[in-house]
């Protein structure tokens, strides 16, 4: 059935949903779970809104992101490997969440993405925009979408 699953994390309450239904399959499947989370790289400019700050200040920062992501995706192999499944821990540091999930499936060769969704409506949705939208128009594998 489907021998690489990722599941894309980012901590909150709503995608351990996703994580726990990736575990799931994966185990009813025998396959390997591939945990993703994003990073985002600290805004640069005012135009992008950030505050002027030092570039060791800013490599701080980036860094404590990197490492509360590892320890998120960490935390969702171990639990994978608790359940018995072969599991990677994967982080990404890109503005571009959509782009940087489908890569790492490529990359990966994921044949299922599994994330959830916030289910934003309306203008919400228009001003914030959809990454699980973005995954799901521009994915070439199934993409199983948990709310």
């Amino acid at each position: 059935m489907y021998k690489r699953i990722l599941v894309a994390t980012d901590g909150s309450k709503l995608s351990h949903k996703a994580v726990e239904t990736g575990i799931e399959l994966a185990s009813l499947a025998g396959s390997e779970l591939v945990a993703v989370k994003v990073v985002p790289r600290y805004p640069q400019s005012y135009f992008e809104g950030s505050v002027p700050l030092s570039v060791d200040e800013v490599g701080r920062i980036e860094r404590e992101w990197s490492d509360h992501g590892q320890a998120v995706v960490d935390a969702v192999k171990a639990e994978a490997v608790a359940a018995g499944l072969k599991a990677k821990a994967v982080v990404v540091r890109s503005d571009l969440i959509a782009e940087a999930l489908l890569a790492a499936a490529k990359k990966h060769k994921c044949d299922l993405i599994i994330m959830a969704s916030h289910g934003r409506r309306g203008l919400k949705r228009l001003l914030l925009g959809s990454e699980t939208q973005q995954v799901l128009t521009h994915s070439t594998i199934p993409v199983l979408v948990l709310r």
